[in-house]
Protein backbone atom coordinates (compact mmCIF):
# COMPACT_ATOMS: atom_id res chain seq x y z
CA UNK A 1 0.00 0.00 0.00
CA UNK A 2 2.90 2.32 0.81
CA UNK A 3 4.41 1.82 -2.68
CA UNK A 4 1.03 2.46 -4.30
CA UNK A 5 0.70 5.77 -2.44
CA UNK A 6 4.23 6.78 -3.49
CA UNK A 7 3.44 5.81 -7.10
CA UNK A 8 0.28 7.92 -7.02
CA UNK A 9 2.23 10.95 -5.75
CA UNK A 10 4.91 10.39 -8.41
CA UNK A 11 2.22 10.19 -11.13
CA UNK A 12 0.60 13.42 -9.94
CA UNK A 13 3.91 15.29 -9.69
CA UNK A 14 5.13 13.89 -13.02
CA UNK A 15 1.93 14.94 -14.76
CA UNK A 16 2.33 18.42 -13.27
CA UNK A 17 5.90 18.72 -14.58
CA UNK A 18 4.84 17.53 -18.05
CA UNK A 19 2.03 20.10 -18.18
CA UNK A 20 4.30 22.87 -16.88
CA UNK A 21 7.10 22.34 -19.39
CA UNK A 22 4.66 21.65 -22.22
CA UNK A 23 2.80 24.88 -21.47
CA UNK A 24 6.06 26.88 -21.36
CA UNK A 25 7.27 25.34 -24.63
CA UNK A 26 3.98 25.95 -26.44
CA UNK A 27 3.84 29.52 -25.14
CA UNK A 28 7.29 30.17 -26.56
CA UNK A 29 6.32 28.55 -29.86
CA UNK A 30 3.25 30.72 -30.17
CA UNK A 31 5.18 33.86 -29.31
CA UNK A 32 8.45 33.45 -31.24
CA UNK A 33 8.18 30.93 -34.06
CA UNK A 34 6.91 33.44 -36.59
CA UNK A 35 10.26 35.25 -36.28
CA UNK A 36 12.45 32.12 -36.45
CA UNK A 37 13.41 29.57 -39.08
CA UNK A 38 10.72 27.03 -40.02
CA UNK A 39 11.64 23.36 -39.67
CA UNK A 40 10.92 20.82 -42.41
CA UNK A 41 8.02 18.40 -42.18
CA UNK A 42 10.16 15.27 -41.80
CA UNK A 43 11.18 16.39 -38.30
CA UNK A 44 7.76 15.32 -36.94
CA UNK A 45 8.51 11.58 -37.22
CA UNK A 46 11.89 11.99 -35.51
CA UNK A 47 10.16 14.05 -32.83
CA UNK A 48 7.68 11.27 -32.09
CA UNK A 49 10.50 8.72 -31.78
CA UNK A 50 12.49 10.99 -29.47
CA UNK A 51 9.47 11.75 -27.27
CA UNK A 52 8.78 8.01 -26.94
CA UNK A 53 12.42 7.23 -26.09
CA UNK A 54 12.78 10.11 -23.62
CA UNK A 55 9.44 9.34 -22.02
CA UNK A 56 10.38 5.69 -21.59
CA UNK A 57 13.66 6.66 -19.94
CA UNK A 58 11.96 9.17 -17.63
CA UNK A 59 9.27 6.62 -16.72
CA UNK A 60 11.96 4.04 -15.88
CA UNK A 61 13.59 6.62 -13.60
CA UNK A 62 10.32 7.39 -11.83
CA UNK A 63 9.59 3.68 -11.39
CA UNK A 64 13.07 3.16 -9.93
CA UNK A 65 12.59 6.07 -7.52
CA UNK A 66 9.23 4.69 -6.40
CA UNK A 67 10.26 1.04 -5.99
CA UNK A 68 13.89 1.37 -4.86
CA UNK A 69 14.07 4.84 -3.38
CA UNK A 70 10.64 5.03 -1.77
CA UNK A 71 10.08 8.54 -3.07
CA UNK A 72 9.28 10.64 -6.11
CA UNK A 73 11.39 12.71 -8.51
CA UNK A 74 10.04 15.96 -7.04
CA UNK A 75 12.65 17.84 -4.99
CA UNK A 76 10.03 18.42 -2.28
CA UNK A 77 9.25 14.65 -2.03
CA UNK A 78 12.58 12.94 -2.86
CA UNK A 79 13.51 9.28 -2.46
CA UNK A 80 14.24 8.25 1.11
CA UNK A 81 16.83 5.69 0.03
CA UNK A 82 19.87 6.19 -2.18
CA UNK A 83 19.16 4.99 -5.73
CA UNK A 84 21.95 3.66 -7.95
CA UNK A 85 19.89 1.05 -9.81
CA UNK A 86 18.01 0.98 -13.10
CA UNK A 87 19.00 3.83 -15.42
CA UNK A 88 21.03 5.34 -12.55
CA UNK A 89 23.63 2.57 -13.03
CA UNK A 90 24.77 4.26 -16.24
CA UNK A 91 24.50 8.01 -15.56
CA UNK A 92 23.70 10.05 -12.48
CA UNK A 93 20.98 12.14 -14.12
CA UNK A 94 19.00 9.95 -16.51
CA UNK A 95 15.70 11.64 -15.68
CA UNK A 96 17.00 15.00 -16.88
CA UNK A 97 18.35 13.29 -19.99
CA UNK A 98 14.91 11.76 -20.59
CA UNK A 99 13.26 15.15 -20.08
CA UNK A 100 15.71 16.78 -22.48
CA UNK A 101 15.03 14.12 -25.11
CA UNK A 102 11.26 14.57 -24.68
CA UNK A 103 11.54 18.37 -25.07
CA UNK A 104 13.86 17.98 -28.06
CA UNK A 105 11.39 15.59 -29.65
CA UNK A 106 8.50 17.92 -28.85
CA UNK A 107 10.32 20.78 -30.57
CA UNK A 108 10.90 18.65 -33.66
CA UNK A 109 7.32 17.36 -33.65
CA UNK A 110 5.95 20.89 -33.37
CA UNK A 111 8.51 22.03 -35.98
CA UNK A 112 9.41 24.81 -33.59
CA UNK A 113 12.78 26.52 -33.49
CA UNK A 114 11.60 28.38 -30.38
CA UNK A 115 11.01 25.10 -28.51
CA UNK A 116 14.40 23.77 -29.62
CA UNK A 117 16.13 26.91 -28.31
CA UNK A 118 14.15 26.62 -25.09
CA UNK A 119 15.29 22.99 -24.81
CA UNK A 120 18.93 24.11 -24.79
CA UNK A 121 18.28 26.70 -22.09
CA UNK A 122 16.31 24.09 -20.12
CA UNK A 123 19.31 21.75 -20.27
CA UNK A 124 21.60 24.51 -19.00
CA UNK A 125 19.18 25.26 -16.15
CA UNK A 126 19.00 21.53 -15.28
CA UNK A 127 22.81 21.33 -15.27
CA UNK A 128 23.08 24.32 -12.94
CA UNK A 129 20.38 22.88 -10.68
CA UNK A 130 22.30 19.61 -10.48
CA UNK A 131 25.60 21.37 -9.71
CA UNK A 132 24.35 23.98 -7.27
CA UNK A 133 21.56 22.18 -5.43
CA UNK A 134 21.07 18.51 -6.18
CA UNK A 135 24.61 17.16 -5.87
CA UNK A 136 25.44 19.06 -2.66
CA UNK A 137 22.09 17.98 -1.18
CA UNK A 138 22.63 14.32 -2.10
CA UNK A 139 26.20 14.44 -0.77
CA UNK A 140 24.92 15.85 2.54
CA UNK A 141 22.06 13.33 2.71
CA UNK A 142 23.82 10.13 1.64
CA UNK A 143 27.51 10.87 2.32
CA UNK A 144 30.13 8.28 1.42
CA UNK A 145 27.89 6.03 -0.72
CA UNK A 146 27.00 9.03 -2.88
CA UNK A 147 30.65 10.09 -3.17
CA UNK A 148 31.61 6.57 -4.29
CA UNK A 149 28.74 6.63 -6.78
CA UNK A 150 29.95 9.96 -8.20
CA UNK A 151 33.42 8.50 -8.73
CA UNK A 152 32.10 5.45 -10.56
CA UNK A 153 29.16 6.90 -12.55
CA UNK A 154 29.40 9.98 -14.76
CA UNK A 155 26.95 12.87 -14.52
CA UNK A 156 25.61 13.04 -18.08
CA UNK A 157 27.30 10.57 -20.43
CA UNK A 158 27.77 6.87 -19.68
CA UNK A 159 31.28 5.50 -19.57
CA UNK A 160 32.41 3.55 -22.57
CA UNK A 161 32.49 -0.15 -21.88
CA UNK A 162 36.02 -1.54 -21.71
CA UNK A 163 34.90 -5.19 -21.83
CA UNK A 164 35.36 -6.94 -25.17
Amino acid sequence: MKTLFIALRAAIFGTGFIFLWGWVALSLRDRYDSTLVALPGWTRAIGIALMAAGGTLAFACVATFVTRGEGTPAPFDPPRKFVAAGPYRFVRNPMYIGGFIVLLGFGLYEQSAAILLFTLSWLLAAHLFVLLYEEPHLRATFGTPYDAYCHSVRRWLPRRSTAS
